[in-house]
């Protein structure tokens, strides 16, 4: 059974940092393509980062220089550092494993004060 865990969110004043984790589980981990979506209230779920099987990276052009995606293989872990951060950052954060388009975590949620 494929299970994706993310943790790490809160609340946090514009220009701080946080670092979002998802553990998972039954997803041939390292053998997957991972990504962080976000969705912010009454918008939809938008890709933020995504990090290959052999480790590259991109990001959505509103995060990068800012959010930094890495995995730990042997953890079955995906991260996501995420610094300078704004209001508009401000959204419940999900992970996703390309090999499993249909399956989602319950998000952490970020919130982001002025």
């Amino acid at each position: 059974q494929v299970q994706l865990v993310e943790s790490g969110g809160g609340l946090v004043q514009a220009g701080g940092s946080l670092r979002l984790s998802c553990t998972t589980s039954g997803t041939f981990f390292s053998m997957n393509h991972m990504a962080w979506y976000r969705q912010a209230p009454g918008k939809q779920r938008d890709l933020v980062a995504v990090i290959t099987n052999t480790n590259n990276t991109n990001y959505a052009d509103s995060v990068k220089g800012r959010f930094t995606i890495s995995r730990h293989n042997a953890k079955a872990t995906v991260y996501l550092q995420m610094n300078s951060l704004k209001p508009e950052d401000t959204a419940v954060y999900y992970c996703h494993a390309h090999s499993y388009p249909n399956i989602w975590g319950q998000g952490t949620l970020v919130t982001v004060s002025t």
